[in-house]
């Protein structure tokens, strides 16, 4: 055990001092030597500790940690700012809130309430509540919503708001112009999304070989798609890669 312990101190101490050196700190590097646990340890919490809570990999860990164990604290902040004034923003901010935790209606009646106090119409609020309309099983209203929103001159939210409008006109049975959208949007969306809905309304049409087509685009795409948004989407990308699989089975055999 002293043994291993020792072996510890010394890795530790080779880890700082190379360290140190490749990030100008050389000051640090006499005290490291001469004394290698109480050196490593000082310089770790003085210097390398620091600088990983900037990382942006790091915060993000923190604030998913943060809301895992208190997943309301930012509605409590958010709602205790509204009693303080009851303005459109801070409408909105407990709106957003809500949605992140997926109380869609509560989150609706906050997103009209903030819009209502609004100046003038914005596309973001306004797109926001098409989203918990229709996440909260309300596609109709969110398609009003969507109509009545202000011309956009962004072609990314173009395509978001046409990504967005597939889903609800596929949630009120209009298959032909979902499919439509969905094929416009996913020309220029990053990622899959666009196609795996595709190809779930095309396998429910009973319209196998066009799925396939979808579906082999998500698979050229899932080789650019960061690990982070892989990560995100993991369900829906496992859920492509399935459907791919069976459907280049004996079913397709002789189909065009």
């Amino acid at each position: 055990m002293l043994i291993l312990g020792g072996l510890a101190v010394i890795l530790i101490q080779i880890l700082c001092a190379v360290h140190c050196v490749r990030t100008g700190r050389q000051n640090w590097l006499m005290l490291i030597i001469l004394l290698p646990f109480l050196g490593s340890v000082a310089y770790f919490l003085m210097e390398v500790l620091p600088g990983l809570s900037q990382r942006r990999e790091v915060r993000a860990a923190k604030e998913a940690a943060v809301k895992a164990i208190d997943p309301e604290r930012e509605l409590r902040a958010a709602r205790e700012r509204l009693e303080l004034a009851d303005t459109a923003s801070n409408q909105i901010a407990v709106a957003d809130r809500l949605a992140e935790l997926e109380r869609w209606n509560e989150a609706a009646e906050h997103f009209r309430t903030g819009i209502a106090k609004s100046p003038a119409p914005e596309r973001g609020p306004g797109t926001r509540l098409a989203i918990v309309l229709y996440e909260g099983g309300r596609a109709a209203e969110a398609l009003d919503v969507l109509d009545g929103l202000p011309e956009t001159l962004s072609p990314s939210e173009g395509d978001r708001a046409k990504l967005l409008r597939a889903k609800i006109l596929e949630e009120l049975g209009e298959d032909a112009e979902a499919l439509e959208l969905y094929a416009e949007a996913g020309e220029r969306l990053p990622g899959g999304e666009a196609q795996c809905r595709a190809a779930a309304v095309l396998i429910r049409l009973g319209r196998p070989g066009e799925a396939v087509v979808a579906l082999e685009e998500v698979e050229r795409r899932l080789k650019l798609v960061d690990k982070r948004e892989r990560a995100k989407q993991r369900d829906m990308y496992d859920w492509a890669m399935r459907e791919l699989a069976g459907l280049r089975g004996p079913k397709l055999v002789g189909e065009k």
